[in-house]
């Protein structure tokens, strides 16, 4: 009964990542491209984000449409990634919308309390939806956002092999 139950939980867990992975698919470049921005946004520090903002020297009028405002997401987890899935907590979120004076709609969603950052990254996601601005906000924006990401990603591998232990048994001979 239990071996059942988990070759069912498994071939679940194996249909869910295979439709998954078609959502995926079906996305249009424009969709992989902002998906891209908002994680980028979201994971982004706060102080690098309003720094690199301020080199555009843009102070562009917006609306409020909603928030931004806190609220808790539902956590959900598998064991062993087979495992049927379970409620393991929640996690504080914030989330904006914003009209810009020219009609284009941003969206942010992000982990933590920060209001501010939360409409920076929807006005972003809104100037964006231009060409010619989604063009400046990657060089100026993103690609300097990923590329400290990334260093830090460096910075800590770094770090975690100067303190890595390799352990292997030594075959002693018969006495």
């Amino acid at each position: 009964m239990q071996h059942t139950q988990s070759s069912q939980a498994e071939a679940a867990y194996a249909a869910k990542a295979q439709s998954n992975e078609k959502a995926e698919d079906a996305l249009s470049p424009q969709q992989k491209a902002r998906q891209e921005r908002m994680s980028v946004l979201a994971h982004a520090q706060t102080e690098e984000l309003i720094r690199l903002w301020k080199t555009l020297e843009l102070d562009p009028g917006c609306e409020l449409l909603r928030g931004p405002e806190t609220g808790l997401v539902a956590l959900r987890g598998c064991i062993g990634g087979g495992g049927a899935p379970f409620n393991f907590g929640e996690a504080t979120m914030t989330r904006a919308t914003v009209r810009m004076e020219n009609g284009a709609i941003g969206h942010a969603l992000m982990l933590g309390r920060d209001h501010g950052k939360a409409k920076l990254a929807a006005v972003i996601d809104a100037m964006a939806s231009d060409p010619e601005m989604e063009e400046q906000i990657e060089m100026s924006i993103l690609a300097p956002l990923k590329k400290l990401a990334t260093d830090k990603d460096k910075g800590r591998a770094a770090q975690t092999q100067a303190t890595r232990v390799n352990f292997f048994t030594m075959v002693r001979g018969d006495d």
